[in-house]
């Protein structure tokens, strides 16, 4: 399965975006998914994880309360709603799957698509 990341861009500060993660080939809904996000220089970080069924979510403690992780199994989606953005936010953010369910272990997941650049001014 191949996935690809979109929906990224430059905003401020206090502003929304909504990620979104999209697959060709096989569908989401056999998978637990994740979000994850690498900023220059530093290692690629867990953001948000999901179930299959999406009755079950992991957040990241720096995202915790301002990101929302949902799917939509009939699209064949995964979203990532991300409000009060911060500087910090700023990363190249991937969607990545995993067999069974989620965790927070980079390691885990397979299937890294080509991410979406986040970019927060301040």
């Amino acid at each position: 399965v191949q996935l690809q990341a979109s929906g990224g861009g430059l905003v401020q500060a206090g502003d929304s975006l909504r990620l979104s993660c999209a697959a060709s080939g096989r569908t989401l809904s056999n998978y637990a998914m994740g979000w994850f996000r690498q900023a220059p220089g530093k290692e690629r970080e867990f953001v948000a994880a999901i179930s299959r069924t999406g009755g079950t979510t992991y957040y990241a403690d720096s995202v915790k309360g301002r990101f929302t992780i949902s799917r939509d199994n009939a699209k064949n989606l995964v979203y990532l709603q991300m409000n009060s953005l911060k500087p910090e936010d700023t990363a190249v953010y991937y969607c990545a799957k995993k067999y069974y369910g989620p965790t927070t272990n980079v390691a885990d997941f397979d299937s890294w698509g080509q991410g979406t650049q986040v970019t927060v001014s301040s």
